[in-house]
């Protein structure tokens, strides 16, 4: 066998050999194809079009040579040029003088200012079906193209047609298991109204590990934090660890009642007692007994309301509005603000009386942009949540997109982070090969923003290695060996990082 064959034939051995395997960059073997098939037919330039069934318009996917980045603006449909007549006859040619054969589009020659002389175009086939065309263009030395060329460019058509086959049933299977997935996450909603706890920065898993020891008390706990931290989750933490986990938690929203809704809202009525009472009620501490009452924005009560509650959680009995016999509940109160709450006793806004009944234990919230290691974890949660909702799929937060989130100050927290997931899912476009990534772009947020705080090098570079590190992992089906040749790195330098990184499958 001649030298150039056996060049050939391990040209396409090694192509097999990576269709064959986990097709992970369809376009770039896509272009090894291309460039094998230009230098084995000693052609100066080749191209790969696909066929868009929805426009019927073929499309550069691979364009290479002198004026390949140039070629690849163009689109044209199957009734015009080489590449059409090949998708709608489903024939190869092979043409000798193309410049004037009269399917050929002299104005695309003529607008990137090179010559098509010699060409051989072949169609790619999926089931018999043209699926798109290889051409390859003038071949060197001013020769033509030779049966021989053709028969080899035929094969390669062949190993495209087929990498396409496997990466669509790769796709097709990845899709099954993201939906298996979300619909997992969706039978994994927690009950009863609670809220999933999302937590890996070492800020809130410390706060977590006091929560076991403050649940087990019946003390008040005054939770502070900007709006939007999760003040709300972690009254629902107190209470699902402690012994009254079985009992209510009941939740009042201070800033929503009106003082003259406040009293029977929290205490209820009789019969009567007021124009509208007509019934008894009973009020959320008699509902919430043996159980958690939950108020939350209890800075922004009124000094009426707030001397009221004062006695209600000093003495633990109450009377119902228009109803003389006094009730006796057993309920442990949470209470949470925003507000800053010392401020507003020195200037007679807040009652230090109640203040220091209710903050036995005071516990803050450290806002989003001093844990960063919780933001990637959040935005997962967040992207399945409205996968969902949207019925849209997507493979993920892109590199931009993450280094954007954790550049970003989220004056607004957790809920502008929830909000900005969800505006992405629904304003994204979904393209026709299925999921994609999304990107900083879809998010609509400025990383360069001005921080009201800063936090270190080594914060922001721990939270996306270690994301980093479980992408590739995730990608390699938690594979280290695999994983650490993707990387780059020595697998027993991987294994270290893992256990460092605290990251778990």
């Amino acid at each position: 066998m001649q030298t150039v064959d056996i060049q050939k034939f391990n040209t396409l051995v090694d192509i097999n050999t990576r269709i064959n395997s986990s097709i992970q960059d369809l376009t770039g073997l896509l272009t090894e194809i291309i460039d094998s098939a230009a230098n084995l037919c000693d052609a100066e330039a080749a191209s790969l079009l696909l066929l868009d069934r929805k426009t019927n318009l073929l499309y550069f996917e691979v364009a290479l040579g002198p004026k390949g980045t140039a070629v690849k603006r163009f689109q044209i449909t199957k009734d015009e040029g080489i590449a059409g007549w090949v998708v709608k006859h489903n024939e190869a040619v092979v043409l000798a003088d193309a410049e004037n054969d009269e399917r050929h589009i002299a104005s695309i020659s003529d607008e990137i200012g090179y010559f098509c002389k010699t060409m051989i175009a072949v169609p790619m086939r999926v089931k018999d079906e043209c699926i798109g065309v290889i051409e390859i263009i003038n071949k060197k030395n001013e020769q033509a193209f030779s049966e021989d060329d053709l028969d080899w460019l035929s094969i390669l058509a062949n190993q495209a047609a087929l990498a396409i086959i496997n990466a669509q049933n790769i796709k097709k299977a990845r899709d099954e298991i993201w939906q298996l997935q979300v619909a997992m996450i969706g039978e994994q909603k927690p009950a009863d109204g609670y809220h999933t706890f999302i937590a890996k920065s070492p800020a809130i898993l410390e706060k977590l590990e006091s929560l076991d020891r403050i649940a087990q008390a019946n003390s008040s706990v005054l939770i502070l934090g900007e709006s939007g931290v999760g003040k709300e989750l972690f009254a629902e933490q107190i209470h699902l660890r402690s012994p009254r986990k079985n009992a209510p938690l009941m939740r009042v929203n201070c800033a929503a009642l009106p003082d003259n809704l406040f009293e029977s809202e929290l205490f209820g009525h009789k019969k009567g007692a007021f124009t509208g009472a007509f019934a008894d009620r009973k009020g959320r501490f008699e509902t919430a007994n043996g159980g958690t009452v939950f108020l939350d924005e209890i800075g922004e009560l009124s000094l009426s309301m707030q001397a009221k509650l004062l006695r209600v959680l000093q003495d633990k009995t109450f009377e119902r509005i228009g109803d003389s016999n006094p009730i006796t509940v057993d309920v442990r109160v949470l209470a949470a603000t925003n507000r800053d709450i010392e401020v507003m006793m020195k200037k007679g806004e807040f009652r230090s009386d109640l203040y220091y009944r209710i903050s036995v234990f005071p516990l803050l919230i450290p806002p989003l942009r001093q844990r960063l290691e919780d933001i990637a974890e959040l935005a997962d949660f967040f992207l399945k949540k409205f996968m969902m909702e949207t019925k849209k799929m997507f493979a993920g937060f892109s590199t931009d997109a993450i280094e954007a989130m954790l550049a970003y100050p989220w004056p607004g927290n957790i809920r502008e982070l929830e909000n900005c997931i969800e505006r992405a899912c629904v304003l994204a476009t979904m393209p026709d090969d299925g999921p994609r990534f999304l990107h900083e772009s879809d998010l609509f947020i400025t990383s360069s923003q001005n921080k009201e705080e800063t936090y270190s090098l080594k914060t922001a570079t721990t939270a996306f290695k270690t994301r980093f590190i479980k992408k590739a992992l995730d990608e390699n089906g938690w594979n280290q060996t695999e994983t650490a040749k993707a990387l780059d790195i020595q697998r027993t330098y991987l294994s270290k990082l893992i256990q460092e990184l605290g990251i778990k499958e």
